[in-house]
């Protein structure tokens, strides 16, 4: 058996210094004269670990890191391509506590193989789904996909079975699948991760949900900011084109369906699903008045599925193993597995994708390490910059759509940023109104005039001025912005300021001078 050597090739992984290490190992099997095989794979998502290099020599892969290119030739020195050991070893990879407690249903390949090798995507379960698929009616998938109990991964949780019946059931001959890949939560990566790491995973998705519905052409909306992605999407549909599971006949079933990839312009409202579609139209992404919805008069005006990249890549997995199977995973109305992304002031920051159910001290002692900074933990923000701030006492709240609604908070992206109790809760409110004033679309009152008052409130109430009537004025002007605003850009703004004053009054009427993040742009 040949032994084999991989090291991640995904852009988290490659800015702490994979491709350096890789061209170490390069240099060293050269030098050596080694028959050994290098595979640059996706990410674990063991972050905190990488630079990684796992070493396949019979026995299973055996992880090293992190690895400074520097150490390389240490390795090598200590045999570690044969057994050897080393003091950078981590033992099997699957035996990591960090990788063991998961339960990976939608990222299950990635870290395995090339994202680019089509023969490897089928040898671990790939196209399995669309296999499925091709042989089914269009109602039983959307049946199977609404059985299983999926959600929206991106933010609103929708159950998806029921945005595909509303597109299956309209009876224009044009309609569009769209992949919302337009990942701007801070503290979020899943779906960079996925498509630098399994690309085939969501084009197989994606044209699963086109013969689903009836649907012939599928658009991913990538943000610029994935340069990676964007190149590592394009060659696999070039790939999956000519494998013939894209384009004219998939798999000989006489469905069409192609897929573009688009770039965004680098605006955080094109996340929202109609703003989305006015800019992959051409347009300023501008949010659109509700109704008519996209699933009826979406792309174009025609009927449209808008889904983002992890709702996506879980269809595959639920068709191939069947809806019972998936809806075993998670508890009450939230089934499945959840892809969380961990960062901000944590000692294990990276990827933990789990059943639903875990509870977030689970996902931030277990699996976080706890604070990097070595202090207690004080507040964590869930669901990107416009999710609500969680308090230390409420970390036993279970990881659930529902149970997360009941503190006012939401799951979205599945983004949990950890602060450490050196953090100014005031300051963090601030820059939620301040980043919905930058980014606001401006098309209603509430959110472009809202944000920008209460930037000004908020600096009223940090600087000691009146405070009892600015802190009711911030109250008024939280629930017209929450009331009144057309989208969720303006509607979720006051969730992380709410929240933060609630949980963390002594943080506020401090004397702290405000600073302004315009002024650091």
């Amino acid at each position: 058996m040949t032994t084999r050597l991989y090291i991640a090739n995904d852009s988290a992984a490659d800015s702490v210094g994979a491709e350096a290490v890789a061209g170490a190992v390069n240099a060293e099997l050269e030098a050596r004269g080694l028959d050994v095989e290098l595979v640059r794979t996706g990410s674990r998502g063991l972050y905190y670990l990488e630079p990684m290099i796992e070493v396949d020599w019979g026995s299973g892969r055996h992880a090293f890191g992190p690895v400074a290119s520097h150490e390389v030739p240490a390795l090598f020195d200590a045999g570690f391509h044969e057994g050897g050991e080393h003091a950078l070893g981590l033992g099997l990879t699957e035996d990591i506590p960090y990788l063991a407690k998961q339960q990976r249903l939608t990222l299950a390949r990635n870290g395995l193989t090339d994202p680019l090798s089509l023969d490897a995507y089928r040898e671990h379960g790939g196209l399995n789904g669309l296999a499925t698929a091709v042989a089914a009616s269009p109602q039983d998938i959307v049946d199977a996909v609404r059985e299983s109990g999926l959600r929206g991964r991106g933010g609103a949780a929708f159950p998806t079975g029921i945005k595909w019946q509303t597109v299956l059931d309209q009876t224009d001959e044009e309609k569009y699948i769209v992949c919302n890949a337009d990942e701007g939560d801070s503290g979020t990566f899943a779906d960079r991760m996925l498509m630098e790491g399994d690309p085939f995973c969501l084009l197989e998705g994606m044209t699963i949900a086109g013969i689903a519905v009836g649907a012939e052409t599928g658009y991913i909306y990538l943000r610029s900011e994935y340069p990676d992605a964007h190149e590592t999407l394009n060659q696999a549909i070039d790939i999956a084109r000519t494998d013939g599971w894209l384009g004219n006949d998939i798999m000989g079933s006489g469905h069409r369906f192609d897929i573009e990839v688009r770039l965004g312009a680098g605006a955080y409202i094109c996340g929202e699903e109609t703003a989305l579609l006015d800019s992959l139209e051409g347009k300023r992404g501008m949010v659109r008045f509700k109704p008519p919805l996209p699933a009826i008069a979406g792309l174009f005006a025609k009927p449209t599925v808008i889904n983002n990249v992890i709702t996506l890549a879980s269809v595959p997995v639920i068709l191939a193993r069947g809806a019972a199977w998936y809806q075993d995973f998670g508890q009450g109305r939230s089934r499945g597995t959840i892809t969380l992304q961990l960062a901000g002031n944590l000692k294990q920051p990276g990827l933990v994708e789990i059943a639903f159910g875990v509870t977030l001290r689970e996902i931030l002692e277990d699996f976080g390490g706890g604070s990097a900074s070595g202090r207690p933990l004080r507040a964590v923000q869930l669901g990107g910059p416009l999710g609500a701030y969680v308090a230390a006492d409420q970390f036993d709240t279970e990881m659930d759509y529902e149970e997360l609604a009941k503190l006012g908070a939401m799951l979205g992206h599945g983004g949990i940023v950890a602060f450490d109790d050196t953090v100014d809760m005031s300051a963090q409110a601030r820059f939620a109104m301040e980043f919905c004033a930058i980014e606001s679309c401006g098309k209603c009152t509430p959110c472009r005039i809202g944000s920008t008052r209460g930037v000004e409130v908020i600096d009223r109430i940090r600087a000691g001025t009146d405070v009892s009537a600015n802190l009711s004025l911030l109250t008024d002007l939280c629930e017209t912005m929450e009331q009144g605003s057309l989208c969720a850009m303006g509607g979720l703004t006051p969730a992380p300021v709410m929240s933060a004053l609630k949980r963390f009054p002594e943080d506020f009427a401090s004397d702290l001078l405000p600073v302004s993040l315009v002024d650091h742009e």
